[in-house]
């Protein structure tokens, strides 16, 4: 039965390939306006939360960017100021270098210097030592000139002796007491 309205209906059309009636168009409308205010729903129910998500999730990306370029930026000034300080720190090291050279250079003067005096001081001390000794032994020519002029003093008195004798004493004289002690 069903088959035969089909067919009926087909016969019904007749020549037309699409059969626009008023039915049809009002069908249509109301198709489109159902639509339109299934979309308006749709989008207050769907599209806007979406948006809102979406709008959310970019302005946390951006948020994100924007803390990631205040971090690049913070980590490029601590850069700057670490390699501030390493040059820094190696200007320090060569001035602290270079106090030190100069505390060793004074040092080591002032050790130079107190060798210096105390080689001064044995030397004046030893000169001093020396002339000590030569006065001494001054004194003990003098004294042995002394006893040998006496000890010739009393052979020419007891020998009575000539000119000739008397160069003879002294010549032997002079012999007993050595070249030694006219060379010092």
């Amino acid at each position: 039965m069903n088959v035969m309205k089909v067919a009926l209906a087909g016969d019904a059309l007749g020549d037309y390939i699409f059969g626009l009636d008023p039915q049809l168009l009002v069908d249509a409308v109301i198709t489109m306006v159902a639509m339109f205010a299934l979309f308006v729903l749709l989008s207050y129910l769907l599209f806007n939360p979406a948006r809102e998500l979406l709008q959310k999730r970019q302005d946390g990306i951006q948020e994100k960017m924007e803390t990631a370029a205040k971090e690049k930026e913070r980590a490029i000034q601590f850069k700057e100021e670490y390699d501030a300080k390493l040059k820094g720190v190696g200007k320090e090291a060569e001035e602290i270098l270079t106090q030190t050279r100069k505390k060793a250079q004074k040092k080591e003067n002032e050790i130079v210097n107190e060798a210096k005096e105390e080689a001064a001081r044995v030397l004046e001390r030893a000169n001093r030592e020396v002339e000590l000794e030569k006065n001494k032994v001054k004194d003990e020519v003098k004294q042995e000139m002394i006893s040998v002029a006496a000890a010739m003093a009393g052979k020419i008195v007891a020998a009575s002796l000539d000119e000739k004798k008397q160069s003879q004493l002294i010549a032997d004289t002079l012999e007993e007491m050595g070249d030694e002690t006219w060379l010092s």
